[in-house]
C-alpha cells in the first residue's frame, strides 16, 4: 500500500543473514563472508535497527531464525541465487556465450551460409538465442535502420544513404531451377531458357533481384517473358505448386540444392542449366556506429567465416 516504508538492506547484510542461517554461528558465516566477527557481529546488530526486531535467538549451540527472520532469511537465499544467477548470465554475455541475437538475410545466403553459421554458434553457446528472418533486402535494411537487426545478409538499397551502414561484400547468388522428379526437363542433360519457358513458372515478384537476373536474361537470348508466370514469395507455395505440376521455379542455388540433397526433398531435381544466371551481389551489412554484443560479434565472425570457406566453391560450380 502506499507510504509503506521500504525495508533498506544491503547485499551483504542479505548475504550474511544467509549464512548464519546456514551454519547457526556467527564466526562460521563472518569466516564464510571473509569478514572478522566482530563486524559480522556489528553488521547483524544493524540488520535488526533496521527491520526493528531479532532475527535470531541465541542459543549455547548457536543461533537459531525467529519467525521474522525465518521470512528475511528465505527472500536472502532467493536473492543471493538470483544474483548468482545474474552473475553467470553477465559473465556468458560478455564472452558471447548469452543474450539474443537478430540477424536477417535473404533467401540464399539464409540457407547457404547463416544457418551452418547459427549450427557452429549454437555448438559453442547453446544459451544465445537467435533470431532470423529470411526477408527481401528492402524489408531488411528497414528493419536494420529501425534497430530490428545486428547485421542483415542482403543488398542495399538504391535510395539508401550508405553513409549510415557499413558494407562487407559477400558473393553473388547465382540461379538454377527446380522441378519435381517426374517433370518432362528432369532427365535432360543440359536445359535452356527457351526449354524451361515452355512451362508454367513460379517465381519472384517483379523487381526482386532473382526475377531481375532471370528477366534480364531472357531479354539476352531474345525471348520473350513464359505465357502462365506465377509470382509469390512463399517458398513453401512454390513447393507445393512444383510438387503438383510441371511448372519450374528459379530459386538461389543454395535453395534448390537444399531441396534436391536431402531425403525429405528427394522429389526434387535441379536441371543443368546451359548458361549460369548470377544474381547482384550481397553484402553483410551493419549499422555503422551501433555496437554488436559479444553474440552477435561472434555470430558475424562465424557468418564471415563460411562466406570465406564456401563461397569458391559456389563460385567454382557456377562458373563450369
Amino acid at each position: 500500500m502506499a507510504g509503506e516504508p521500504i525495508l533498506n538492506l544491503k547485499l551483504n547484510q542479505l548475504r550474511l543473514i544467509g549464512a548464519i542461517a546456514e551454519h547457526g554461528q556467527l564466526r562460521l558465516a563472518a569466516e564464510m563472508l571473509a569478514i572478522t566477527q566482530p563486524a559480522a557481529s556489528r553488521m547483524l546488530a544493524e540488520i535488526e535497527r533496521v527491520v526493528g526486531a531479532p532475527l535470531f535467538a541465541r542459543h549455547p549451540k548457536g543461533m537459531g531464525l525467529t519467525p521474522l527472520g525465518q521470512v528475511i532469511a528465505r527472500r536472502a537465499h532467493e536473492m543471493a541465487v538470483e544474483m548468482r544467477d545474474l552473475s553467470r548470465e553477465v559473465r556468458a554475455f560478455r564472452e558471447g556465450r548469452g543474450g539474443e541475437v537478430a540477424v536477417g538475410a535473404v533467401t540464399g545466403p539464409a540457407v547457404g551460409y547463416l544457418v551452418p553459421a547459427i549450427r557452429r554458434l549454437r555448438a559453442e553457446a547453446p544459451e544465445v538465442e537467435v533470431r532470423v528472418d529470411v526477408a527481401p533486402s528492402a524489408t531488411l535494411v528497414r528493419g536494420l535502420s529501425a534497430a530490428d537487426y545486428d547485421f542483415v545478409l542482403g543488398r542495399p538499397l538504391p535510395e539508401s544513404d550508405r553513409r549510415a551502414f557499413e558494407l562487407r561484400p559477400a558473393w553473388h547468388e547465382w540461379v538454377s531451377f527446380l522441378v519435381r522428379r517426374e517433370h518432362p526437363l528432369a532427365a535432360r542433360d543440359r536445359v535452356g531458357l527457351a526449354d524451361l519457358r515452355e512451362f508454367d513458372w513460379i517465381i519472384q515478384e517483379r523487381g526482386t533481384p532473382i526475377r531481375t537476373a532471370v528477366d534480364e536474361a531472357l531479354s539476352r537470348e531474345g525471348l520473350p517473358a513464359p505465357p502462365s508466370i506465377v509470382s509469390t514469395s512463399s517458398l513453401v507455395v512454390m513447393i507445393a505448386f512444383l510438387s503438383q505440376t510441371d511448372a519450374v521455379a528459379p530459386m538461389a542455388r543454395e535453395v534448390t540444392r537444399m531441396m534436391t540433397r536431402t531425403p525429405v526433398s528427394a522429389g526434387f531435381v535441379q536441371p543443368r542449366l546451359a548458361r549460369d544466371l548470377m544474381v547482384s551481389p550481397y553484402y553483410i551489412i551493419r549499422a555503422r556506429g551501433r555496437a554488436l554484443s559479444p553474440a552477435a560479434l561472434r555470430l558475424l565472425a562465424l557468418v564471415e567465416e563460411e562466406l570465406d570457406t564456401r563461397a569458391p566453391e559456389g563460385m567454382a560450380e557456377g562458373e563450369g
